[in-house]
């Protein structure tokens, strides 16, 4: 069992990736979108790359949809990466350094998913419903096309109208937690909701740490994505699950 830190979106802002993760004690698991938005992406990619290479047990890097655009999906954000930073996202892909899911068992056995955006209904019964968190891991880790390269899928699906929502549409219990970045059902600097009634009233936000908490059926869906845009959060935290255990 280990301190698990889960950290969100950190798109561009390197020291404060290296501000939350601190020491190396915990094992860091990053749901993706390192690049983009923020003045340093390029430095982001180093402090991720030195961690890999001094200690890649303690780091877990999942990749979100802006690494995606330079690993063949479409390019979208109008401000390209430099080559040697692009190339290093491939590498890393072609590795394994970086997959599309990890799982976690919390200390008192809660079993999370672990995606960049979120596992809707729809793309679990593709993935043929796997009924833990650990299986559902591993078969994204196979990286199916018709699965990453969905828009509809772990890198793209938007958290409230599309993966929360499916899973309240089809009243099926979801058979684990998820844990997510991506995308968030609150305005963090309005401190405002920004999701239908049924949603809002299964939901709390901590808008300090700028995670949210939704509950349905057979499990939660926290969100982690702090929304640091160009400027950067005023505040924020990493999930923490102490005593954890990292399955895949």
């Amino acid at each position: 069992m280990a301190r698990i830190m889960v950290v969100g979106d950190v798109g561009g802002f390197p020291g404060e990736l290296t501000r939350v993760t601190g020491d190396g004690e915990a094992v860091v698991v990053q749901v993706g979108d390192l690049v983009d938005r923020g003045p340093d992406s390029a430095g982001v990619l180093d402090v991720v790359r030195r961690r890999l290479e001094s200690d890649p047990r303690r780091w877990v890097q999942l990749i979100g949809n802006h690494e995606w655009q330079y690993l063949g999906g479409d390019r979208f954000w109008p401000e390209p990466l430099p080559e040697t930073a692009a190339e290093l996202l491939r590498e890393w892909w072609r590795r394994e350094w970086m997959g599309v899911a990890a799982a976690v068992r919390a200390a008192d056995g809660e079993e999370f998913l672990i995606t960049h955006a979120g596992l809707t209904v729809e793309t679990w019964r593709q993935l043929g419903e796997p009924v833990t968190a650990a299986t559902t891991a591993a078969l994204l880790n196979t990286r199916p096309d018709e699965v990453v390269g969905s828009y509809r899928g772990p890198l793209w699906a938007s958290a409230g109208s599309e993966v929360y929502e499916s899973w309240l549409r089809e009243a099926t219990p979801m058979p684990f937690s998820q844990v997510h970045g991506h995308d968030t059902i609150v305005d963090f600097t309005r401190r405002q909701w920004r999701c239908g009634e049924r949603l809002r009233q299964r939901s709390a936000a901590d808008w300090e740490a700028r995670h949210t908490v939704t509950r349905v059926s057979g499990g939660r869906f926290i969100g982690v994505d702090p929304k640091h845009g160009t400027t950067g959060a005023p505040s924020w935290s990493p999930l923490i699950l102490d005593g954890a255990t990292l399955l895949t």
